[in-house]
């Protein structure tokens, strides 16, 4: 089993966000950020012990870490701060490899090549820089970057909008899902397969469940086109329902295997034995490694 999305956070990256004084920072095991009102951490979620023992018990072969761009970490100007998040997870024991990530406020692409040859899986962007096909433009020289190593693209959610009184799944569950549709949709305004036709992506969370969507964008005068064999979506926080119409759009090839752990976890989603296998195997390694490749980690196969 190969687990695409998941958030471990290594002693560098926590002692380094406990030296901080301002947002995002930790007091003592309280998660201070600038958009989303304090919460309380649990120490045992980032125990890389702890951790190890649950993959092991799970049977996951490869479980890839992201960074919490929530935390709006890519865009802070902070880079020891991203620097101990690459030296930690860098050293994360097996089954755990991690995704780069990099400062996005003058990216460093010769920063980010050095990270993915050093055996980081791919890059990992905020959608909230992606939710227009301009901020896709931006980002180019990366994504042609990741695109010329092989390497594939993780969309995920960033920074939340404030919301006054908010209960505290509102920025999870309307803003994280915003932000994912409004960056699959800026993909295809973009044109981003004519532009980047081998890059691999994955959006995390079903993208938002954006794919459900198209039969609007039918409606209104787009085209969804051919089924894209380098486009998937992952799992986290999703069940049965969402899985299933997702995968009745995209076909079941494009949706992999992502639990959002420690924020959730493995859900049964009711495919049926070969289809769980390829969600959780087959088309993982694809997104990884690309089709017909081995994979270069020792049993992961």
């Amino acid at each position: 089993m190969i687990d695409v999305h998941q958030h471990l956070w290594p002693a560098e990256f926590v002692d380094r966000l406990r030296a901080r004084r301002a947002a995002p920072y930790l007091d003592g095991w309280t998660l201070h950020t600038a958009t989303e009102a304090p919460h309380e951490i649990d120490p045992a979620a980032h125990a890389i012990d702890k951790r190890v023992a649950v993959e092991q018990d799970a049977g996951t072969a490869l479980a890839v870490v992201s960074l919490s761009s929530p935390l709006g970490i890519e865009q802070l100007g902070d880079a020891a701060l991203l620097d101990a998040w690459h030296v930690g997870t860098a050293a994360l024991p097996k089954p755990f490899k991690a995704w780069a990530s990099c400062d996005l406020r003058e990216p460093d692409v010769a920063g980010a090549e050095s990270l993915l040859n050093k055996g980081f899986v791919g890059l990992q962007l905020p959608a909230h820089v992606l939710g227009t096909p301009a901020g896709w433009e931006a980002h180019g020289e990366l994504l042609a970057t990741a695109e010329r190593l092989n390497k594939p693209i993780l969309v995920h959610p960033g920074t939340a909008v404030p919301v006054d009184e908010a209960p505290g799944w509102w920025a999870p569950v309307v803003d994280y899902s915003n932000q994912l549709q409004a960056a699959w949709w800026a993909w295809h305004a973009y044109g981003g397969r004519h532009q980047f036709p081998r890059l691999r992506l994955c959006f995390v969370a079903a993208a938002g469940l954006a794919p459900v969507h198209h039969e609007r964008l039918a409606a209104r005068g787009g085209a969804l086109g051919t089924i894209d064999p380098n486009l998937y979506v992952d799992t986290s926080s999703y069940g049965p329902q969402g899985i299933d119409a997702v995968a009745r759009v995209l076909g079941i090839d494009q949706v992999v295997h992502g639990t959002d752990r420690p924020y959730a976890g493995i859900t049964d989603h009711r495919q049926g034995d070969a289809a769980t296998a390829v969600i959780r195997h087959d088309n993982p390694h694809r997104l990884l490694y690309g089709a017909g490749q081995p994979s270069p980690e020792r049993g992961v196969q």
